[in-house]
């Protein structure tokens, strides 16, 4: 797993997966943390991670200039070698009550949020001959969920957006792989019903909800010079749930 020192960009880092990847990441890798409205989360996240050259950047991932501006800045700074795409909003609701806008906002925060990471980042990676793209999807993008087509379709774009992107890139030294997480103990799950959790546990073959760990000790693997031969694949971490 020995690797040379590199810089990692994740986005939506300040809380849950986002940023037990960044600290994940810090132990190899010099780690920036994205936040889009929450600082304080982020600089939190920053202080625990392990000694670096460590920074944390704002943004919004669904403005296009920004984003851009963000990247050229992080590129002239020195480069951008692991981008992490895990910055998410939901807004669940039946399909028959899900309104145009509410549907749009999801799909440009989650997928079109993670095409513009993957574009402001791929030309620098292509001159260094090294890029590791990490989208993190979701289960419910391979499954579906009833009260969850907005969510579940962007999830489900994003695992065609990484095969792809391995296509277009593999040739460049560029992998592109797709994390699908199944139930993770987060702040955006925490809120459910107990009888929808306890549902949930039923079809876990594992017998526990997954910690944002589990992800992360995923991602930290395919950012590796380990996974430099695994690339348009989509690997589920979801305990064995049927």
């Amino acid at each position: 797993m020995e690797q040379t020192r590199r810089r990692a960009l994740v986005t939506g880092a300040s809380g849950g997966i986002g940023a037990a990847c960044a600290r994940a990441l810090s132990k190899d890798c010099d780690v920036i943390v994205h936040y889009g409205h929450n600082r304080e989360a982020a600089e939190k996240v920053l202080a625990s991670l392990e000694p670096g050259d460590h920074q944390i950047i704002g943004f919004d991932i669904a403005d296009e200039e920004s984003v851009a501006d963000a990247i050229k800045a992080l590129e002239a700074a020195g480069g951008i070698d692991i981008l992490v795409n895990n910055a998410g909003i939901t807004n669940d609701k039946l399909l028959m009550r899900l309104k145009d806008e509410d549907f749009a906002r999801v799909i440009d925060v989650n997928l079109s949020g993670a095409a513009r990471c993957i574009r402001g980042c791929t030309r620098g990676m292509m001159k260094r001959r090294f890029g590791r793209i990490i989208n993190i999807s979701s289960i419910v993008g391979l499954r579906g969920n009833a009260g969850q087509a907005a969510y579940a379709a962007s999830k489900a774009g994003l695992i065609g957006l990484t095969k792809s992107a391995a296509l277009e890139l593999g040739g460049r030294g560029i992998t592109a792989n797709a994390v699908a997480p199944g139930f993770i103990e987060t702040e955006m799950t925490a809120g459910l019903p107990e009888k929808v959790k306890t549902e949930m546990l039923s079809r876990i073959s594992s017998g526990r909800f997954g910690e944002p760990e589990d992800v992360a000790s995923v991602v930290a693997f395919l950012a590796s010079d380990a996974a430099g031969y695994v690339s348009g694949q989509v690997i589920a971490v979801d305990g064995g749930m049927q």
